[in-house]
């Protein structure tokens, strides 16, 4: 949906590089207020934007695709919606009215997003000209019915030219031939429900046939070009150039009239240097050959979205550094004893890729399972000398696993670890003070904050990648802290906490000086990084899991970046692009 307000145009822009001000806005049809309770084996990743908002990962991608900073409210649930309207009816704003789901609940939702698509969310502080609305679900579902009527109600009030709906469906390969038939009825049910398919992306295992597209422009009431396809490819970053193959901005321009859009000379030019810089990344990755190897030791392992924005840091930093990404993934009960004796094949396997990884990463999680495991891997990299990167819970275990075999503290744990926490003998992490330990929802340490640099540390490897700044602002997600009783004892054996919160009474950067890297940090850094600008604790943990973290340092303090390296010799005419097979090639 595009603005109202569309002027008349001062200059007449190529569609492909049309840089426009672009809003997001996530719908999932579920009763829960935001993802923050539910487990990430059932949802996936947890995502935390700057205003301590608990999203569905879905927006992490459109910050990072978009380089955009959304808000809470630009995910909406149908647990929100309910509680806005009930609220209002408590208020007495419906007074004499019966409550129903249209107009009242379909009302909201409309109201909802247009004052949300008008929230600034990039560095201009200007309001977007398009925002993305994704209606999560599959047509039919009973609960995206109040949202799929809304829908149909906003294109009426948004007006002609102001409104565009993509359809996105599955063509599955049975058989090897290409199926149709479930887009066909997919599409019929969201016209019986008033909603019709301006354009329909395909998501497709292999490029579709002339006939298969001809067949879904025929019974799906569009033309052949509406019909978008959306290819597997080895490298998602690699989707945009596909679309831009296909004419979608032109498709876009012209359905929303986004020609008309008033465009000032230096926006232009930001968009074409990005989307510049954007080809010539990803092209180059696509021509890596030398890997980087790197285990993630985690609690969630056996869904691989619960670590998403963890995963894309790592590919970020991977690219900038060159490396082709090989992540093998370890469920941290693996390492345990335990599992040595009632799985040993399951337990040598995890060990191996502890063993022969490059770099080793501990992410965040909650609960006291597989976290002796992770004390056994962040134990192996401390002594072995292998990178090391701690997130949140990883940093804590880092700090417990330092505490047990350097300070001679054989029973340190943290409360979250020990079913009466009262009893723990050597707390060495605890439950943050003005945590609620009753309410589950929102009620965590949520959302960006500073950390500040400590000057008696001495020198530090993160900060000089951060470009030695006094403080830094992350996003974070914690309930528990380290204990300050032990920052003094720990820091003597040789741990020093290099960041700390603004009062110095939290620990939040850990670096282990005389290690290749070994750095844990409180905040989840993952939030922030984006496919041009990677994440700092993830760029500098692959460039010492590469051996060129040096050469990182230096190329930072010369405000160059590493990618420069391995992009130079790539060929920067990227108009020979075509889709064969479902993969770019020149």
């Amino acid at each position: 949906m595009s603005s109202p307000w569309i002027v008349a145009p001062t200059q007449h822009w190529n569609p492909a590089d049309l840089p426009v001000h672009v809003s997001a806005i996530k719908i999932d049809p579920y009763m829960n207020i935001d993802a923050g309770t539910m487990a990430p084996t059932e949802h996936g990743e947890c995502f935390v934007l700057d205003d301590g908002g608990e999203v569905d990962l879905d927006l992490g991608n459109y910050e990072r695709y978009l380089n955009v900073t959304l808000t809470r409210e630009h995910n909406i649930t149908t647990g929100k919606i309910y509680q806005h309207v009930i609220n209002r009816e408590r208020q007495g704003k419906y007074l004499g009215r019966t409550v129903q789901v249209v107009p009242h609940i379909t009302d909201a939702i409309q109201d909802w997003i247009e004052r949300v698509a008008r929230i600034p969310v990039d560095d201009t502080g200007e309001e977007p000209e398009v925002c993305i609305i994704e209606l999560g679900g599959t047509v039919g579902d009973i609960e995206s019915a109040p949202f799929i009527e809304a829908m149909r109600q906003l294109r009426r009030r948004a007006g002609k030219g102001n409104f565009m709906q993509i359809h996105v469906s599955l063509i599955p390969v049975i058989g090897g031939e290409q199926k149709t038939k479930p887009t066909q009825a997919a599409i019929r049910e969201a016209r019986s429900s008033g909603l019709a398919p301006d354009l329909i992306a395909c998501r497709c295992s292999e490029a579709l046939t002339p006939t298969t597209i001809n067949k879904i422009a025929m019974f799906c009431q569009v033309e052949p070009e509406d019909v978008v396809q959306v290819v597997d490819v080895g490298l998602t970053y690699r989707v945009p150039l596909l679309l831009e193959q296909q004419n979608l901005v032109s498709l876009l321009t012209t359905t929303l009239q986004l020609d008309q859009i008033t465009i000032p000379p230096h926006l232009y030019s930001k968009g074409q240097n990005t989307w510049a810089r954007w080809k010539s990344l990803v092209h180059a990755a696509t021509t890596l050959h030398d890997e980087v190897k790197v285990t993630l030791v985690g609690k969630y392992t056996s869904l691989h979205d619960s670590y998403l924005s963890v995963t894309k840091s790592l590919e970020h930093a991977a690219m900038h550094c060159g490396r082709k990404l090989v992540l093998e993934w370890v469920d941290s009960s693996d390492l345990e004893q335990e599992t040595a004796k009632s799985n040993p094949a399951s337990y040598h396997r995890a060990w191996h890729m502890v063993c022969t990884a490059n770099g080793i990463i501990v992410p965040g999680g909650f609960g006291t399972r597989g976290t002796e495991g992770m004390i056994a891997a962040a134990n192996w990299a401390r002594t072995r000398k292998v990178p090391y990167l701690g997130i949140c819970l990883g940093m804590q275990i880092a700090v417990i696993e330092f505490a047990r075999n350097v300070c001679g503290l054989t029973e340190a744990t943290s409360e979250e670890f020990s079913e009466e926490a009262e009893k723990a003998k050597e707390p060495i992490i605890v439950f943050m003070p003005e945590i609620d330990k009753q309410t589950m929802g929102g009620n965590m340490r949520l959302g960006i904050r500073p950390t500040v640099f400590q000057q008696n540390t001495g020198w530090s490897k993160l900060r000089e990648l951060y470009g030695q700044p006094d403080q830094i602002l992350e996003r974070h997600r914690h309930r528990y802290e380290v204990n300050n009783k032990y920052v003094a004892q720990l820091e003597e054996a040789g741990l020093p906490f290099v960041g700390k919160d603004t009062a110095g009474e939290r620990m939040e950067v850990v670096e282990l000086k005389e290690h290749p890297w070994f750095v844990g940090v409180q905040y989840h850094p993952e939030y922030l990084s984006r496919v041009l600008k990677p994440s700092k604790p993830y760029l500098g943990f692959i460039a010492a899991a590469c051996g060129s973290l040096e050469r990182l340092l230096e190329a930072n303090k010369k405000g160059i970046s590493l990618a420069n390296n391995f992009t130079n010799h790539i060929e920067q005419d990227f108009d020979k692009l075509k889709l064969t097979n479902g993969e770019a090639t020149a």
